[in-house]
């Protein structure tokens, strides 16, 4: 099989980076045909909230968009293109070329943008770009032959919002990098301090205030430290909120190499997961939530319907109610049980290989696209 992965997605983007490298470990021959539009969700983000009315942003679409049509005329001969994350007006051109080629054309939706202008609050000062932003997702999503998506919750979302048959959708979990993210022999617990870390981009979906109000209810011990690495729009009032509080139990690191990465999860005693109510939040299991169990540790996150449905608790993970208090009792309740940590984190690293390694999420893949070939 020959795929063509096309469009202005980010190449840098874990959930590109792991479907071509899934692809490519299940025998595919992968074509890439790319240039760089958008530099992160930060940058999406800013267009939407009024940069979409820079001459400079209008130039730089123009010019990566003269490039990647360029590009289209000498593609070799491909069985199916796949229009990478995000791609929502990617599809519009990727249709032109599958409909001129008699090809079938696929897209890894991942994420709605709309919905990330949404739970950015742009909707009130942006209106009429948010709801720009909302008839084109509409309408790309009616394009492609098949779409991917990572949990059954995201799909009756686009059910609910836009009318888009749940059977138009396959399902490929986001996994992690398994190449990268693995266990390592450090078990953890340095200097008799029981650590728990937290690693992310500092956004609202991850439910940092929780976090740091677990570390307000445990400041009492001695032996237990918080560690929040990376850095993000939340971070600067995080880090306020901590230094407020007088909470001597916390920690800030920026981001770190992701080899010094694998080694800070494999220094924590347990790490957490996501605690934010956003929608987004969730219908999604986190790409770090996969990543430390990838890396054969326990986890500790918030309960939602994508989580539930996925893992048991006290099984892979372990689950708790997305407040302060509760997390804070999770906390306790695996140090005081370290042979319940040992088994969950030997289940997580089992499940991980089983199902979200790249090679399974390779064979995942493969199998749709299969199913779509089939039907041209």
């Amino acid at each position: 099989m020959k795929v063509c992965y096309f469009g202005t997605y980010r190449a840098e983007y874990n959930r590109n980076k792991i479907m071509i490298s899934a692809l490519q470990s299940a025998g595919v021959d992968v074509i890439i045909c790319h240039e760089n539009l958008w530099h992160s969700i930060e940058d999406r983000v800013r267009v939407t909230a009024g940069g979409w009315r820079s001459p400079k942003f209008w130039w730089r679409v123009i010019k990566t968009y003269t490039r990647l049509i360029f590009k289209s005329f000498f593609i070799e001969e491909f069985d199916v293109m796949v229009v990478g994350y995000p791609g929502q007006f990617d599809v519009f051109l990727a249709r032109i070329i599958c409909s001129l080629k008699k090809k079938p054309l696929v897209w890894d939706v991942f994420m709605s943008l709309y919905l990330v202008a949404i739970e950015r609050s742009l909707e009130a000062s942006r209106h009429s770009a948010v709801n720009f932003l909302r008839r084109i997702e509409r309408k790309a999503l009616r394009i492609p032959d098949l779409l991917i998506q990572d949990t059954p919750q995201y799909v009756a979302w686009f059910l609910e919002t836009y009318g888009i048959d749940a059977d138009r959708f396959r399902l490929v979990p986001t996994g992690a990098d398994n190449s990268i993210f693995k266990p390592i022999d450090d078990a953890g617990g340095k200097n008799d301090m029981f650590r728990v870390l937290y690693f992310g981009t500092f956004i609202t979906n991850h439910g940092l205030d929780h976090i740091i109000d677990a570390a307000k209810v445990l400041a009492f011990r001695d032996d237990i430290e918080f560690l929040f690495i990376g850095v993000g729009p939340e971070k600067e009032r995080i880090v306020h909120k901590a230094k407020t509080e007088k909470l001597e139990n916390v920690n800030f690191l920026d981001w770190c190499s992701q080899a010094e990465l694998v080694e800070q999860i494999g220094s924590a005693d347990i790490c957490l997961g996501a605690f934010g109510s956003t929608s987004q939040s969730l219908m999604t299991v986190q790409n770090k939530i996969y990543e430390c169990m990838a890396c054969g540790k326990a986890v500790i996150t918030g309960i939602s319907p994508a989580v539930q449905d996925q893992f048991a608790d006290e099984g892979e993970l372990k689950m708790c109610e997305r407040n302060g208090k509760s997390i804070a009792e999770a906390i306790l309740y695996l140090k005081e049980n370290p042979n319940l940590i040992q088994r969950i984190s030997h289940q997580a690293r089992q499940s991980f290989l089983d199902n979200y390694s790249v090679n399974a999420l390779g064979k995942i893949f493969r199998a749709h696209l299969e199913t779509v070939l089939k039907c041209k």
